[in-house]
């Protein structure tokens, strides 16, 4: 043999080896291979069978007969490992061992039983002789799953006490708020999750019964005097709240009794949104406050927005806004034909563009980046795609800013409007929807005027066509509406980042409050409205009960985690120019008329005469144009004399 071949050789033998990890390391015994366990397996059925054979030779039994004790045990060997192969009872990660993993080594040792019993009755028919005890196979049987089992749980709890890093210690003690079966798999993953970063005390039921009773080994704790009182007598830190079927009110006044006295409150999704959940405490998370103020979910006539939206040209102006791409997220679940979205911001819009590319490949998307106020533009946009249903976003809404610059609210809040309104009716759009805001009622600000002179020019236009019968006239519809949650430059956000650059937090006045409602609720609302109105109407919201700001955000300040007042200020800075303690849906005048929709009503203003208003806007166009701020809003009040101005240059204006 030549030298390069032993050489060769050579290597193919170390090659072989070299695949075997040798290393050894205690935190790797839940993976080891299965080879391994299997050896392990048939390790300890030998040791059972030998045990059992000096057993029965203690009691002066023959278990099996000395001149066929090599061959019973190579046929013993042979039968254990078929069946273990068989039942795959080495496939499984022994620190994951379950309930499984223990049926499985039952059915292989009982299998193998059988077998010998079978064995033994062919050997008896040729040779008139048993090889093994029928009642030694049984106990051989007995002792070989005891021990296989026992080897399991012993490495499971030896891992889970010795090799396992973090240390209780280290762990959040936390009480699961919940026994149904929700919060008993969440119980199961978080004891069972390796690193861990809670250890469960115990749990809460709601109705406080079952306390005599435990789940997965662990207390049901019964409520005597108040949950902060269980969760400190308890030693908990923190209580993740797992129970579905508490109402919104409840969960509220829970979470807030909890934070009051400095526990944790923390929840998460339903077992069927869990992808992992070996790593189930990453997607528990600290209560939002959006998870407290959301509402139950809203009941739409699907049939209704379908009819109107299916199939059908869609136009979105303002569409990379808050409002407006969330318009633009739920008319695509209802299959139209196409789906404009324009919006004079270049990045947003790309952005959104972007976010809803691989939404619904049905769907024909096309951005159109293009500002409200250029009629030339707009009326091009509607001569080429002829849209039937148009949603009307697009707006400037900051008050202090519009307070400054008064032209700029005329020229997107009035003209735009203006401008959507009349290329709507040229060609025979079948719905034209607008977004409004509460600060269009008895507005005291630039802002919420502009909102209310855009409600009327739309609001008389339409009642215009309606008594001149014209044939395919548009319905023009308003809805109006509140903050949203999470909006562009909504207190929210302002909040969040003020709590995580160690505050202060800023309010304008300790007495100011607002309605909230969240940005998919408000434009859920918005499609079922549009769907439902015949013409005219404006659309109010329930937007349940009005938030007192500084209350939200010292419950904000407990949420992430801090002391109101100690860790994180609150600092009053004044209201802002045009600014009022609150706002309202209706005017003095209105009237609120229910519809079939629990949370739609319809708000009964009264109407101007549309060539009246027409011309009255133009000239606040033209004043707008000429850059006399004062000029424009003195025209804007005569517009709407319920605008008195707060806070505001424009107070002398009043008088």
């Amino acid at each position: 043999m030549k030298d390069q071949d032993k050489h060769n050789y050579i290597a193919l033998f170390f090659k072989a080896f070299s695949d075997i990890n040798t290393g050894f390391n205690f935190k790797s015994l839940g993976y080891l291979p299965r080879w391994l366990i299997l050896l392990l397996d048939v390790s300890i059925v030998v040791a059972s069978g030998i045990l059992t054979y000096f057993l029965f030779k203690g009691l002066r039994l023959s278990y099996v007969p000395d001149q066929h004790f090599t061959f019973a045990i190579v046929f013993y060997v042979i039968i254990n490992v078929f069946f273990f192969w068989l039942y795959r009872t080495y496939s499984g990660i022994i620190r994951h061992s379950s309930l499984i993993d223990a049926l499985k080594l039952f059915f292989a040792q009982f299998s193998t039983f059988i077998a010998i019993l079978v064995f033994n009755f062919i050997v008896v028919i040729f040779t008139k002789n048993k090889v093994y005890l029928t009642t030694g196979a049984f106990i051989n049987a007995v002792l070989s799953f005891s021990f296989l089992f026992f080897f399991r749980l012993v490495v499971k709890q030896v891992f889970d006490r010795i090799f396992t890093s973090n240390s209780t210690d280290a762990k959040t003690k936390a009480i699961i708020f919940g026994t149904d079966a929700n919060a008993t798999a969440l119980a199961n993953a978080l004891l069972s999750e390796r690193p861990g970063r809670f250890a469960i005390v115990g749990f809460i039921d709601k109705e406080n019964q079952n306390f005599t009773k435990r789940i997965l080994n662990l207390p049901i704790f019964q409520i005597k005097k108040s949950i902060p009182v269980l969760l400190r007598s308890k030693g908990a830190e923190a209580m993740i709240v797992a129970d579905r079927s508490l109402t919104k009110d409840e969960q509220f006044n829970l979470v807030d009794e909890c934070i009051e006295y400095g526990f944790k409150v923390y929840t998460l999704p339903v077992v069927s949104d869990w992808d992992d959940t070996r790593e189930i405490s990453k997607k528990i998370k600290n209560f939002e406050i959006h998870d407290l103020l959301e509402r139950a979910p809203i009941t739409l006539d699907n049939h209704l927005i379908s009819s109107n939206l299916n199939n059908k040209t869609i136009l979105v102006t303002g569409a990379a806004g808050s409002i407006g791409s969330e318009i633009v997220r739920q008319v695509l679940n209802f299959q139209p034909k196409r789906i404009i979205v324009l919006d004079q911001a270049e990045t947003p819009l790309h952005n959104l563009s972007l976010a809803i590319a691989n939404t619904n490949a049905d769907v024909e998307m096309v951005d159109i980046v293009g500002d409200v106020r250029d009629y030339q533009f707009m009326e091009l946009v509607f001569k080429t795609y002829v849209p039937e249903v148009v949603y009307h976003a697009a707006a400037y809404k900051h008050v202090p800013l519009m307070e400054i610059n008064p032209a700029q609210a005329v020229f997107t809040n009035v003209l735009g409007t203006k401008n959507v309104a009349d290329l709507s009716n040229k060609y025979h759009v079948d719905r034209f929807v607008m977004i409004s805001t509460d600060k269009a009622v008895n507005p005291s600000n630039v802002m919420g005027a502009s909102k209310r002179i855009a409600e009327m020019y739309v609001q008389s236009k339409h009642f215009k066509h309606k008594v001149l019968q014209s044939e395919q006239f548009t319905h023009f519809i308003t809805t109006r509406f509140g903050n949203v949650l999470g909006s562009n430059g909504s207190v929210v956000p302002l909040f969040t980042r003020q709590i995580q650059e160690g505050g202060p937090i800023t309010i304008t006045h300790p007495e100011i409050i607002r309605y909230f409602m969240t940005i998919p609720e408000a434009c859920q609302l918005v499609l079922e409205a549009g769907s439902m109105g015949s013409g005219g109407e404006i659309f109010i919201f329930d937007m349940g009960k009005p938030v007192k700001i500084i209350d939200l955000a010292r419950k904000m300040i407990r949420l992430a985690g801090f002391v109101p007042d100690k860790d994180i200020s609150i600092k009053i800075v004044g209201l802002r120019p045009g600014e009022k303690l609150y706002e309202e849906l209706l005017n003095d005048s209105a009237k609120n008329l229910p519809t079939h929709h629990e949370k739609i009503m319809i708000a009964r203003e009264t109407y101007a005469d549309f060539e009246e208003i027409n011309q009255q806007i133009a000239t606040l166009i033209a004043a707008a144009r000429n850059g006399d701020a004062n000029e424009t809003v003195v025209i804007m009040k005569k517009l709407v004399p319920d605008f008195k101005s707060k806070n505001s240059i424009y107070e002398e204006l009043d008088s």
